[in-house]
């Protein structure tokens, strides 16, 4: 079983992580966390955790992989809270922040299992949604997405813990709102499971309209398919596609730019072989041939670009998402013929954003 801390006193881990040493140093508005600040505040979660009957039940990954998603929940509040000029105090974008601190953490400083890593970041991520998902433009569609990312049945434990954790006058009608939203998640067939689709097709269709129907299932079948690659510098996608693609056309970056000797820094160049590389795309899709896309594709906004144009040609896309571990990842890269730098390679594993299965037909996690 995969342990974040084997010891959990507050004092130890203060000792071992700067980053929660710091959480002290973060004040929060007295109106929704009169108990003070993220220290006290994130002390409060663990043991309101802990107490749940629920909790007691799970398993016991399960319960570690709560535990450590409640430690996580509010990390990066350190860089997100800013005092306003009326005299509140907020963290806007602190659990957005706080995921990507924890895939940072879970990949590169303490390793954990893939599937393991990103629970705890959707957790981390989405710890806010019980609460304000009915102010969601489109309340069913994030929590569908969000089922895809995330055990929503640990998702309500978590922000449920997260309001008896404080002290504020409205924690009585925060609870309820957890109360709704797994009702919610009941009455949409997502509670403790993500959402399910009659196909691909049928995903993506309700995915990229803003008044689909969620049960609607489209009888138009895609005419070419695009593999998407993604995955930091030196995982392995060449190998991959050597080994499963070798007879796909393969729209390759790396290799356009080592023909044309521009390096990864190079933004103008960088710039003029996505184009070249997105007209090379369309020709395939114009004749409705299959390809392979080959790129690092590390960000959300990155890929949905690429898949709005795919989509757009009535392409099935399929993502296919390639990780090793941090230690072997630096090793790979300079056995390489286009060697990112270090620096490069680092930033870019910092920014990373692992491909979520509503993102396209269907998503392959490839995992060692």
């Amino acid at each position: 079983m995969w342990t974040f801390s084997e010891n959990k006193d507050w004092m130890y881990l203060e000792n071992r992580f700067s980053w929660v040493k710091r959480m002290s140093e973060v004040l929060q508005d007295p109106r929704y966390h009169a108990e003070g600040n993220v220290a006290i505040h994130t002390q409060m979660v663990l043991n309101a955790l802990q107490n749940e009957p629920v909790f007691v039940n799970l398993s016991k990954q399960d319960q570690e992989v709560l535990w450590a998603a409640a430690l996580l929940h509010d990390v990066e509040k350190y860089s997100t809270t800013v005092f306003e000029p009326d005299g509140s105090i907020t963290s806007n974008g602190h659990a957005r922040k706080g995921a990507q601190f924890a895939r940072r953490l879970l990949y590169m400083d303490e390793p954990a299992p893939f599937t393991i890593r990103e629970q705890i970041v959707g957790l981390v991520r989405h710890h806010g949604l019980p609460i304000w998902l009915f102010e969601k433009p489109d309340p069913l569609k994030a929590l569908v997405k969000a089922s895809m990312e995330v055990n929503t049945q640990l998702l309500a434990l978590l922000a449920r813990a997260d309001m008896i954790g404080r002290i504020c006058d409205d924690q009585e009608e925060m609870l309820y709102r957890v109360d709704c939203f797994e009702a919610f998640c009941q009455e949409n067939d997502c509670w403790g499971k993500p959402r399910q689709f009659v196909s691909g097709e049928a995903q993506m269709y309700y995915m990229q309209r803003d008044t689909a129907y969620l049960d609607y299932a489209p009888f138009e079948e895609p005419i070419a398919e695009v593999i998407l690659m993604s995955g930091l510098p030196g995982a392995g996608k060449d190998t991959f596609i050597k080994k499963h693609y070798h007879d796909w056309p393969v729209i390759s970056l790396d290799d356009m730019r080592t023909a044309r000797g521009i390096s990864p820094t190079d933004k103008t160049g960088n710039g003029q072989v996505i184009q070249e590389a997105k007209e090379q795309a369309r020709v395939y899709l114009r004749k409705q041939k299959s390809f392979v896309w080959n790129a690092t594709n590390t960000t959300s906004q990155m890929r949905m670009q690429l898949i709005d144009l795919f989509v757009s040609y009535k392409a099935k896309v399929t993502i296919v998402y390639i990780e090793v571990p941090y230690h072997s990842l630096h090793g790979q890269n300079t056995n390489r013929d286009a060697v990112v730098p270090v620096s490069v390679l680092d930033k870019l594993a910092h920014k990373l954003e692992v491909p979520a299965p509503w993102e396209a037909h269907e998503v392959i996690h490839q995992t060692s």
